[in-house]
């Protein structure tokens, strides 16, 4: 299966000059955060595949209930074709009180709601989120550390991938598209990438 991922900065080629044989083969969109809703929205218009997204930190115009042609899986498990998806939003807290911005207790608080689903569902395939997990891809300045728990995620469950944004190719840090932990193939979805996942038998 074909997966277009997207994150934090508008892709020029598939947007801007978009043209329907960019996305051939695209049967799924996720989308990683602070992205705006029109353009989300625009690729729901022009695209059969659907559009999967968590929130990022600077996505204020999101409210649960509003998300347009796409749908939104923050705290929820999705189940695509076979592919169990997971999805948790937001960074970690650098101004208190904002929106979508998390300490490392409550980011474990919001995996611990989701035991029951976990459990029903057997685990999950991709964990999609906002920011990195701990020690990789993130920064050592305060609002692009990763969480500790996403590491536990992937050491539990051992996902095929680990997919998130927040991390830009243009910070001037080194910026690295892929990456390993364990089993899990960890990708920065930074503008836009596309994944070929293993056909699931259904």
């Amino acid at each position: 299966m074909k997966i277009l991922v997207l994150s934090d900065h508008e892709s020029r080629s598939l947007y801007e000059h978009f043209s329907p044989e960019k996305l051939t083969g695209v049967e799924l969109i996720i989308a990683c955060g602070d992205l705006r809703k029109n353009y989300l929205d625009f690729f729901a218009s022009v695209s059969r595949a659907p559009v999967l997204f968590v929130p990022g930190n600077h996505d204020h115009w999101y409210k649960r209930g509003e998300a347009g042609g796409c749908v939104c899986i923050d705290d929820d498990i999705y189940v695509y074709k076979g592919i169990r998806i997971m999805g948790l939003g937001g960074s970690m807290m650098y101004q208190p009180g904002a929106s979508n911005q998390y300490s490392e207790r409550a980011m474990a608080w919001r995996i611990a709601r989701l035991r029951l689903k976990l459990w029903r569902r057997g685990g999950f395939d991709i964990l999609v989120t906002h920011a990195p997990a701990q020690g990789i891809n993130d920064l050592p300045d305060l609002p692009h550390q990763g969480f500790a728990c996403f590491k536990k995620l992937m050491e539990k469950y051992s996902p095929k991938y680990f997919i998130h944004g927040h991390v830009h190719a243009n910070y001037g840090t080194g910026f690295k598209r892929l990456d390993q932990y364990g089993s899990t193939v960890v990708i920065n979805g930074y503008e836009h990438y596309f994944v070929e996942y293993p056909t699931v038998e259904e």
